[in-house]
């Protein structure tokens, strides 16, 4: 007879039983130059005039959203707030229009970090799309009052590019990112 316990051959006795199931969540964060130099190339590419055909996506937005959704402690929604104020006064529009909306889309992606963060890339924009909407009626609907006139629902077009682009972004915005932890790995 033996006095072992049945399951004593299933108990790890490293510290590797310790590790999370996904250890992608623990990563190191994105370096500060690279973030802050991806919204400023973002935003000079959103100064082009390709910005005033109707559908174009607002790059500027998605970037914004994405580092408040990945980086909340370095990209809030007082960055978001200077780029719109700075679009704003680019596009000659009313004054803090832009501001709102790039706030208002932070604000959501911040709300929802811990949650989004659990999901794919491809998912991640479902959950994005009723914040980009929503963030997109209320300027809307200001600018309407404000003007006097709707102005139509060709807006919807470049809302839902700016979505779909999402997974594009994940991509080149964490690329640095997964070198140096493909880096760190490897040499583990």
């Amino acid at each position: 007879m033996s006095s072992k316990p049945a399951n004593a051959g299933r108990v790890r006795s490293s510290l590797s039983a310790l590790e999370p199931i996904d250890a992608s969540a623990f990563g190191r964060p994105s370096h500060p130059v690279f973030i802050w130099a991806s919204l400023i190339l973002v935003w000079l590419i959103s100064l082009l005039p390709w910005r005033l055909w109707e559908p174009a996506p607002d790059l500027l937005l998605l970037v914004i959203a994405f580092w408040s959704l990945n980086e909340p402690r370095r990209v809030g929604m007082f960055t978001a707030f200077c780029f719109g104020l700075i679009m704003d006064v680019h596009d000659a529009g009313f004054l803090g229009e832009q501001a709102l909306l790039y706030t208002l889309v932070a604000f959501g992606a911040a709300c929802l970090t811990r949650r989004l963060q659990r999901f794919s890339p491809l998912a991640q924009p479902i959950h994005m799309l009723p914040i980009m909407v929503g963030a997109e009626i209320i300027v809307r609907v200001m600018h309407a009052w404000l003007a006097g006139q709707w102005a139509g629902w060709a807006w919807i077009g470049s809302v839902l590019l700016t979505v779909a682009l999402w997974p594009l972004a994940e991509i080149l915005l964490h690329l640095p990112k997964r070198g140096q932890d493909e880096i760190d790995s490897g040499a583990a």
